[in-house]
């Protein structure tokens, strides 16, 4: 058998070589389809024969690090121009590699660039992590929109809803400390100011206490329970209350109140929007409607007493809310005039005779700026008289959430950042009248 054929210079077998050829009926050899693979994979490591090249793999997927991009080289006038965009990291990767490498050799570059920073941190103030006050609210919009209830809750109830919620809130991740944290409970007595220390869990009790004044006109039960308390005020209910508990209030107290204020949201969407239920405080009564922005008014600001003992932001109400808590007090501002009139505490009124219920009277222009706000005039010779342009004597400008701090004995009518135009005594004494709304 010779090994070569000298005439065409192949191999005996032919084309296929020993393995590839094939047998009479035209089929391959047993080891034909074994050997195309051998061939293949010893294309593949050695790297001849292959006709798709392999994927490669990217400098992420193969854990490698990032080469740093190299500074370009600019000129000084280049660089100091860019050093705005480069406070505002808006520079590409080489051109603020540049810059960084130019600030450490130019020391007029490097105070620029250092004012520039501090400018850019004052473009944008720092949000607060809380939530929108007004988020919880546009929810629930949203969604009465999409599926109206059957049974309502008034539009005059909603700004009670919204803060007991809202305190609650703030509530929910408090610890054994933040409950036993002192708080100082401000308001305005006579022509002065009075304080009373308690704790974050003896906020909640007092306003158990006090919201129990409006869940006993509803008809349901007594917070107080068997505590006798010498008079229905909000002030007699509450130091009954503590003076019966065996120990200082607790976390414990936060269940009992914000049932309670479920209680009386549900009870009160069942009496329509009427709202002229009476609601005794003791010595004054008010209507429900009023007696519920009265409550969402103190929650509000325990609320703030509490955020203030344990450090936490809190925002004011939506404006909405606000409005109806402002437009509350300004309607009880006459009232609280004439009491103090009668207790000597104001000046007398400018006729000898007071203004007869319905007609117009010396007013004083009540302006409220900011979110929730609006003007209001306020009869000053009578509580039953009619504000009237006509025969206005004085205006004061104030912000919503200053009028609202000043109504709840916060701050002192002295210290009220107002703007003051007209009579200087109904000035006074408007604004001394809103601060004795305030009460414990």
């Amino acid at each position: 058998m010779k090994a070569y054929d000298e005439d065409d210079g192949n191999d005996e077998y032919g084309e296929y070589g020993e393995y590839g050829k094939r047998d009479d009926h035209g089929k391959h050899d047993e080891h034909d389809e074994h050997d195309e693979h051998d061939e293949h994979g010893a294309a593949e490591s050695t790297g001849t024969g292959a006709r798709i090249p392999l994927p490669r793999a990217s400098v992420e997927d193969g854990g490698r690090v990032l080469p740093d991009p190299a500074p370009v080289a600019l000129e000084h006038q280049v660089l100091t121009s860019l050093l705005g965009a480069w406070a505002l990291a808006a520079c590409s990767a080489q051109e603020a590699a540049a810059v960084d490498e130019h600030l450490g050799q130019c020391e007029a570059c490097a105070d620029e660039a250092l004012r520039l920073r501090e400018a850019v941190t004052l473009l944008q103030r720092p949000e607060s992590l809380d939530l929108d006050p007004a988020l919880r609210t546009r929810v629930l919009d949203g969604c009465l929109e999409r599926r109206p209830p059957r049974i309502p809750v008034p539009e005059w109830a909603t700004s009670y809803d919204a803060e007991t919620a809202r305190l609650d809130a703030l509530l929910q991740d408090f610890g054994d400390a933040e409950w036993h944290a002192p708080v100082r409970l401000r308001w305005f007595e006579g022509d002065d100011t009075a304080s009373r220390r308690t704790t974050v869990a003896g906020v909640i009790a007092h306003l158990l206490t006090v919201d129990g004044t409006v869940a006993v006109a509803l008809g349901l039960d007594d917070p107080l329970g068997d505590i006798t308390a010498p008079t229905r005020a909000p002030a007699a209910r509450t130091e009954a209350y503590w003076r019966a508990s065996h120990y200082p209030p607790t976390r414990a107290v936060r269940a009992p109140w914000r049932e309670q204020s479920h209680g009386i949201v549900r009870t009160v969407a069942f009496t329509g929007d009427a709202g002229g239920l009476p609601v005794s405080y003791g010595d004054f009564e008010l209507p429900l409607r009023d007696a519920m922005l009265d409550r969402a008014f103190e929650c509000w600001v325990h609320a703030e007493d509490i955020a203030e003992a344990v450090d936490c932001p809190y925002e004011p109400p939506s404006a909405r809310h606000l409005n109806g808590m402002i437009d509350l007090a300004a309607r009880m501002l006459p009232g609280a005039l004439a009491a103090r009139r009668r207790a000597g505490l104001a000046a007398p009124a400018h006729r000898p005779h007071l203004v007869a219920a319905g007609e117009p009277g010396r007013s004083l222009r009540l302006e409220i700026e900011g979110s929730g706000g609006g003007e209001w005039l306020i009869p000053l010779d009578s509580p039953g008289a009619v504000g009237s342009t006509d025969h206005e004597v004085a205006h004061v400008a104030l912000d919503g959430v200053e009028f609202c701090r000043l109504a709840a004995g916060h701050v002192s009518p002295a210290e009220a950042a107002a703007g003051q135009v007209g009579d200087r005594e109904a000035i006074r004494d408007v604004l001394f009248a809103a601060a004795s709304l305030s009460r414990l």
